[in-house]
């Protein structure tokens, strides 16, 4: 059987099957050789995601997921007094709250290997200016995320990254090495346009390279047509099963 993938986090995981996505591309990437689950959850925060936990990874699982990566933290950044208030989750308790979640995973299987993801950078400017071509005259007076905010709870996801000594994508850092990110990569100021789904995808895929589920290494779930006896194909599936099932 294929490895399962599990893409876990808020609506930016949510939306990357959609045309461009990160995880679209990831699906293409590891087509006939490891299944890519969504399990992206719009609005959601780090303190919702604990509720799903028991039901998405249950303990006692017969086929967990080989890998999972972790995508919270661009609604938990939200500001307490302002417009997203009801999706702010305090810096130390997000950072508590992933860590249960890996505590959750790697009871799960202690080989899954689990990839944090910081949330992306905010564009201010562009989160005032969706706001306003979407409510108009009721539109939000200040942003209700702040870029300078967003990086404090991607170094706290990174921090736990390193103590836990799991791999981390700083997307929050990658994406401010391009000059003009803000408009380059965000479509509102905070989800990603489709050059932003590239950068996700190409770190993920980097991250799966450099650890234990290269792509290029994994076996085709049922064999290539060109290695099919098509005179007795029956032939070549009967080895098939063989062979995974040593």
């Amino acid at each position: 059987m294929r490895p399962q993938i599990v893409l876990f986090g808020d609506s930016i995981t949510q939306q990357s099957f959609s045309s461009g996505g990160w995880g679209a591309a990831l699906t293409d990437t590891y087509a006939r050789k490891a299944d890519i689950v969504l399990r992206g959850y719009g609005g959601y925060t780090s303190r919702l995601a604990l509720f799903l936990l028991q039901y998405l990874f249950p303990l006692g699982s017969e086929k967990p997921p080989a890998a999972t990566t972790v995508f919270f933290g661009a609604n938990d950044a939200a500001l307490a007094g302002r417009t997203s208030e009801r999706q702010h989750v305090p810096v130390e308790e997000y950072k508590d709250n992933l860590r249960r979640i890996v505590h959750h995973l790697k009871e799960c299987s202690s080989t899954m290997l689990v990839v944090l993801i910081t949330p992306p950078p905010v564009d201010e400017e562009g989160r005032m200016q969706y706001a306003k071509s979407v409510y108009g005259e009721k539109a939000m007076e200040q942003p209700e995320r702040t870029n300078e905010m967003s990086g404090v709870y991607a170094s706290h996801c990174v921090e736990l990254a390193r103590e836990l000594g799991l791999p981390s994508i700083n997307l929050w850092a990658k994406m401010q090495e391009t000059e003009g990110w803000q408009k380059k990569f965000l479509s509102d100021g905070l989800h990603l346009t489709a050059e932003g789904n590239a950068v996700v995808y190409r770190e993920v895929e980097r991250v799966l390279t450099e650890t234990w589920l290269p792509a290029s290494e994994l076996p085709y779930d049922f064999p290539h047509h060109s290695q099919i006896d098509w005179k007795n194909p029956e032939k070549s599936f009967q080895q098939q099963q063989c062979s995974s099932s040593i």
